[in-house]
């Protein structure tokens, strides 16, 4: 219940995916109420973004952050791994304009976050949770969370013989994350892919960093690493674009044929309906007596 922040620096290098270019992280540890926050490093004056649904400026193909003219694209896999493991608060110095895409999931992130470690800070954790159920629907795809222990329950359909229909269902910041979500890899098809390549985007995508799908196979070695990584690579998604909100959900979250742009637009749309949830700072243990429930317009830490 108390936040949590690294244990110590952090600095590792990969591949943009979509300019195929090196780019070098570094993530330090921060002070409680900080919350996650990029930082340009490679711009004049290391322009700051913090890591904020209110900052999403394009949701084409991955998540990305803005802050005048400084922006940051392919968030949403990093943020997942920071929150999957408990990372509050952070300042992440990123040297180019996205984040790498390392193998295509957040195993690599997940792995290198275990291994630093992290330290608790003398200040509880805020929840925002959910009292009323609240939906968003856009055609055929739809998102929503309903009051529950938190939980992520996700369905996607596609026409592709090895994808068809899926469903998977994991609990929401736990350790099942590590296991069964952050390895499953972003997916694509091949003629997508090649497509994006000659708009001169997706130029550092290959084998390595993506599953890809002809009209019948999956061309990468070994196939698959888990018979629904498709529907799980689309939970880590989501788990990214949470991270968003700012504060910890607290409810089960369902979600049909969804995006990183039904993502955003679910969070504005929760944010709204002010009357469906509370934000809620729970008693560390010793001080049962001193939770408490905030109305949110009196709600001081939440970013704005």
């Amino acid at each position: 219940m108390w936040q949590q922040t690294l244990a110590q620096p952090l600095t590792f290098s990969g591949i943009g995916l979509h300019l195929g270019r090196p780019v070098k992280v570094t993530i330090y540890p921060a002070a409680a109420n900080h919350g996650l926050r990029f930082v340009r490093a490679d711009l004049p004056g290391r322009p700051e973004i913090l890591a904020h649904y209110s900052k999403v400026v394009d949701t084409l193909r991955a998540t990305t952050l803005g802050e005048g003219r400084a922006t940051l694209s392919t968030v949403e896999h990093l943020l997942a791994a920071l929150r999957g493991a408990g990372v509050d608060n952070a300042r992440i110095a990123v040297e180019g304009p996205e984040v790498p895409i390392m193998d295509g999931s957040a195993a690599p992130f997940a792995l290198l976050l275990a291994e630093t470690g992290v330290q608790t800070l003398p200040s509880p954790r805020a929840y925002l949770r959910v009292q009323r159920p609240v939906e968003l629907h856009q055609g055929d795809r739809w998102m929503r969370v309903v009051p529950g222990e938190p939980r992520i329950t996700y369905s996607i359909d596609f026409s592709h013989p090895l994808i068809r229909r899926q469903r998977y269902t994991v609990p929401l910041w736990s350790e099942a994350f590590e296991k069964e979500i952050a390895p499953a890899r972003t997916f694509g098809f091949l003629k997508e892919v090649q497509y994006l390549q000659t708009k001169g985007l997706a130029l550092g995508g290959s084998l390595d960093n993506a599953v890809v799908l002809d009209d019948a196979e999956v061309l990468n070695p070994g196939g698959f690493r888990f018979p629904e990584e498709c529907v799980r690579h689309k939970i880590l998604d989501a788990m990214g674009d949470l991270a968003l909100l700012g504060l910890t959900l607290w409810g089960r979250l369902e979600v049909s044929r969804g995006s990183h742009e039904l993502h955003y637009q679910f969070l504005q749309h929760l944010m709204e309906q002010e009357a469906a949830w509370r934000i809620w700072v729970p008693s560390p243990p010793g001080r049962e007596k001193q939770h408490a429930w905030f109305q949110p317009t009196l709600w001081e830490g939440m970013p704005a």
